[in-house]
């Protein structure tokens, strides 16, 4: 028997939580700009993580958005087949609508080729996850063009190996430079074939900042990149210094054999999840 969420309760879930999204911080975040403020050396780049920390307080404490683009709404959809899902795309977009207005949120999303403004920041981007255990929760990013305009996906020969995939990685975020506002989180997906590496990519974005992947391999090769990437000397906005990237997350997944699937996809400082429970 399906069981149905009421859809004004998703609604108001997916307002509440997108508005907070964009006016607080995970925890993480803010712990990891308090550890790089006192490890900088570069007097610009400790400013810049102060600022950070400014600002992050008054965002929550004034409410008002962390950033001024507020960016396009990225959903994942967890759920397992007790789950009734009719109506649930439309109870999202009406909250995140909501949200837009309520929120006093940028509208920053419009058709691709007229560039008219839909007024809203929807539709949202809204992926589906299937799960055996009975669950039902939606995700919730505020994903920003500045980062995402700097992400990339790369078909390599499966010749290339790790390291590779690790000169992919590292090149992508060297090119960016300050573009994608630094410090990082890089979601990294290897593996699927071409779309599914870059939903891989985005899905290592939605991880619980600084987790390690299961996979002690996986996970091994986070930390290779991230200290790589960290010596880059990039820096918090591109002032230099010793924090480029807060995190680096990767998701794997079996590829065709004659094929290597890498994909990048940034993630600027002011990265911005909410996750919503219903089960």
């Amino acid at each position: 028997m399906c069981e149905k969420i009421k859809f004004e309760e998703i609604k108001e879930a997916v307002k509440r939580n997108y508005i907070e999204a964009c006016l607080k911080l995970p925890g993480e975040i803010l712990k990891r700009f308090k550890e790089a403020f006192e490890v900088e050396k570069n007097p610009l780049s400790k400013k810049a993580f102060k600022i950070f920390l400014e600002n992050a307080k008054l965002a929550e404490s004034e409410k008002i958005p962390l950033c001024q683009d507020t960016g396009i709404p990225v959903v994942i959809v967890k759920f397992s087949s007790e789950i009734d899902l009719s109506g649930v795309e439309k109870a999202i977009n009406e909250g995140i609508a909501e949200a837009v207005e309520e929120g006093y949120l940028r509208k920053s999303v419009a058709h691709p080729l007229t560039r008219k403004n839909t007024g809203t920041n929807t539709p949202a981007i809204i992926h589906y996850e299937y799960s055996q255990e009975k669950t039902f929760e939606i995700w919730l990013m505020p994903k920003g063009c500045g980062s995402e305009n700097m992400s990339k996906l790369a078909m390599l020969p499966p010749a290339k190996g790790i390291e590779g995939v690790k000169e992919f990685v590292i090149n992508t975020v060297k090119e960016a430079g300050p573009n994608p506002c630094p410090p990082l989180l890089v979601g990294v997906g290897i593996g699927g074939n071409f779309e599914r590496a870059a939903y891989l990519a985005k899905r290592a974005l939605f991880r619980d900042p600084g987790m390690p992947h299961e996979d002690p391999d996986v996970a091994k090769l986070e930390r290779e990149l991230l200290r790589e990437i960290n010596t880059l000397g990039i820096g918090p906005l591109g002032f230099g210094g010793e924090t480029t990237a807060l995190f680096v997350h990767l998701e794997v997944e079996p590829c065709h054999i004659a094929s290597l699937p890498v994909a990048v996809n940034l993630q600027c400082h002011s990265a911005r999840v909410k996750k919503i429970k219903f089960l």
